[in-house]
C-alpha cells in the first residue's frame, strides 16, 4: 500500500512531515476563505479535509494540495446570501458532476493552449494576492469594532517573528533536511512565544476577529453524509447551474495550472484528464458532507514541495492532520503564532513570483510582456479565471494579426493565363489580403489559384474562395482553383465546378468549419 502512495525515490517521512506542515498552513486559511463565503468555519475545514484527501488519492498529480480557495469562495458569496447554504452544498455537487464529466471527455488538454506568457502572468499574480492575503493578519478588531492596524511594539514583535520564521526557512536546509524547514520554523517560534510569554496574535486571535467571539474554536466532529435539503425541481437547477458551472471552470483552471507550475519545477508529469475526475469525485463528495468545495492551493502546493513532499501520502498526511486537529487537536493549533505563518507564507510569495520576468523587458516581443503584465493585473483585480481568459484571448489575437501579414502571392503569366499562388495561411485574419491581391476586371480571360502553399484554416477562409468564384464569374471569366483539400471542396458551395481535382498531389487536412461537424 505504501509504495502506491510513495515512490521508489520519495522518503514516507519526507511526504508524512510536509504534510504536517501544510496542514498548519491550511487552517486559518480554510477559516478565511469560508468567511469569504459567508459560511461557518468547519464548513471550509471539512472542505480542506475532504479535498486534500480526495485528490490527494486519486488525482493527477501527487505533490499537489488542494482544499477550499478563494478564488471560489469569492463566487459562493452571493449564492450563500441570496439562497442559503443548502443551495451551496448542491452547487457544490453539480460542480464535482460538470468536472468529473470535463475529465471523462478528455478536456483537460486545452491548458496546453495557456501561452507561456500567461503562465508567467497567473503566477507573479498570485504570488501578489496570496502576498496581499497577508496583509489581514497586520490588523485587529478593536472594542468598537473598528479594524486597525497593528501599532508600536506589536507590530515590531510581529515583524521580528515573521523575520525569524524566513531565516530557519532559509537556513536550516543549508545544515540539515532531517524535517521540512517550515515545519521547524513554526514548532521553534510557538515555543519561542510560549516560553517568553510574548503578547503575539496567535490563531485563537484570528478566530475571535472573524467570529467577534472571544471563545470560538475550530473543534468539531467527524464530517457527516448530509443530503443537501433544497427542492428538487427546475428552478431550484435554474439557481444552481450557472454557479456550478463558474465554479466548475474556475476549479479545473487553477488547478490545471498550478499541475503545470508543479510539473515544471519537479520536471515531471502530472495527468490533467485524471485531475479533473479527482477534483470532481472531491467537490461531489464534500457537498455531501456539508463542505463548501475547492480546487488546487498554489501556496499549500509550493510550500509542500519545498518541504520535500512529492508523493500522494503528502497530501492525505495533510488532509488526515487536519480532521486531527479539528476532532483533538485544536488548543494545539490555536497557540500557533500568527506571525510564524505568515513567515511561511511570505517564503511562499518569493518562491511563487518570477523574478526573472522583471529582466525580460526588451528581451521578449513587446505583445508578450503585455500579456504578462495584462495576466498579472487582472488576477489581483478580479481572479484567476478571468486572467486566464484575457491572456488567451489578448494572445490568440496577437497570433492572427502577426499570422495574417504572413499572406503573400506570388504572380505568373503562363501565355494567356495567370496564376497566382497564394502563401500563407488563409482564415479570418488574413481574408482581406487575399481578396485585395485579385482584380477580375484587369486579368485574362483564364485564371488559376494554385493552393499548394497556402492552407485554407476556417469557414472564413472557404467564403473568401467562394466569394472570388462569384466574382469571377459576374466578370465572364474562367477560374480555376487547384490544390485544395477534399475537406474545402466539401465546402465550397459557388465554387464546386471550378475546381481541379488532383488525388495524387492534392493535400488532405481539416478544416475548422462547423459545417464538417
Amino acid at each position: 500500500m505504501i509504495e502506491l502512495l510513495v515512490s521508489k525515490t520519495q522518503s514516507l517521512k519526507s511526504d508524512v512531515l510536509s504534510g504536517l506542515t501544510v496542514a498548519l498552513a491550511l487552517v486559518p486559511e480554510a477559516v478565511a476563505f469560508a468567511f469569504v463565503a459567508g459560511v461557518e468555519p468547519l464548513v471550509g475545514l471539512y472542505a480542506a479535509f475532504m479535498v486534500g484527501l480526495i485528490t490527494a488519492a486519486i488525482g493527477g498529480r501527487p505533490g499537489m494540495i488542494s482544499g477550499a480557495t478563494g478564488a471560489l469562495a469569492v463566487v459562493m458569496v452571493s449564492l450563500v446570501a441570496q439562497h442559503g447554504v443548502e443551495y451551496l452544498f448542491a452547487t457544490v455537487v453539480l460542480m464535482g458532476i460538470f468536472q468529473v464529466l470535463a475529465g471523462v471527455f478528455r478536456l483537460g488538454k486545452f491548458i496546453r493552449l495557456v501561452p507561456h506568457p500567461v503562465m508567467l502572468g497567473f503566477v507573479n499574480g498570485l504570488a501578489i494576492v496570496i502576498f496581499l492575503a497577508q496583509m489581514k493578519q497586520f490588523q485587529f478588531t478593536d472594542e468598537q469594532g473598528v479594524l486597525q492596524w497593528l501599532q508600536g511594539q506589536q507590530m515590531m514583535l510581529m515583524l521580528g517573528l515573521i523575520a525569524l520564521t524566513m531565516a530557519i526557512i532559509h537556513f536550516l536546509p543549508k545544515l540539515t533536511r532531517a524535517i521540512p524547514s517550515s515545519l521547524a520554523a513554526i514548532v521553534t517560534v510557538t515555543l519561542l512565544v510560549i516560553g517568553l510569554d510574548l503578547d503575539a496574535r496567535t490563531v485563537q486571535d484570528v478566530l475571535a476577529d472573524m467570529t467577534g467571539n472571544p471563545a470560538a474554536t475550530i473543534a468539531g466532529g467527524l464530517p457527516e453524509f448530509h443530503i443537501p435539503m433544497v427542492p428538487l425541481n427546475m428552478e431550484t437547477f435554474q439557481v444552481i447551474v450557472p454557479y456550478a458551472l463558474i465554479l466548475a471552470a474556475i476549479g479545473l483552471i487553477e488547478s490545471l495550472l498550478t499541475l503545470t507550475l508543479i510539473d515544471e519545477i519537479t520536471e515531471t508529469r502530472g495527468r490533467g484528464n485524471k485531475e479533473c475526475i479527482g477534483q470532481g469525485v472531491a467537490n461531489v463528495a464534500t457537498g455531501f458532507f456539508g463542505g463548501m468545495g475547492g480546487c488546487a492551493m498554489i501556496g499549500q502546493s509550493m510550500i509542500n514541495i519545498n518541504s520535500g513532499g512529492l508523493g500522494r501520502a503528502s497530501g492525505i498526511s495533510a488532509a488526515l492532520f487536519l480532521l486531527t486537529f479539528i476532532l483533538v487537536g485544536s488548543n494545539l493549533i490555536e497557540i500557533i503564532p500568527v506571525a510564524a505563518l505568515v513567515g511561511v507564507m511570505f517564503i511562499v510569495v518569493i518562491g511563487t513570483f518570477e523574478w526573472a520576468s522583471l529582466r525580460l523587458w526588451g528581451k521578449i516581443p513587446r505583445s508578450d510582456l503585455i500579456v504578462v503584465i495584462a495576466v498579472t493585473g487582472v488576477t489581483v483585480w478580479q481572479d484567476l479565471a478571468v486572467a486566464v481568459v484575457v491572456g488567451v484571448i489578448i494572445s490568440a489575437l496577437v497570433f492572427a494579426w502577426k499570422h495574417a501579414s504572413h499572406m503573400v502571392f506570388e504572380i505568373r503569366d503562363e501565355y494567356d493565363t495567370k496564376v497566382y499562388l497564394p502563401n500563407g495561411p488563409l482564415f479570418f485574419a488574413s481574408i482581406q489580403t487575399f481578396r485585395d491581391q485579385f482584380n477580375p476586371k484587369m486579368d485574362p480571360p483564364e485564371v488559376i489559384v494554385d493552393f499548394v502553399n497556402c492552407r485554407v484554416m476556417d469557414h472564413s477562409g472557404i467564403e473568401a474562395i467562394d466569394s472570388l468564384a462569384e466574382r469571377y464569374e459576374k466578370a465572364g471569366k474562367e477560374l480555376h482553383l487547384r490544390h485544395l483539400s477534399p475537406e474545402c471542396r466539401a465546402l465550397l458551395r459557388k465554387a464546386g465546378n471550378l475546381v481541379e481535382v488532383n488525388m495524387i498531389e492534392d493535400p488532405k487536412y481539416k478544416v475548422a468549419d462547423d459545417s464538417l461537424a
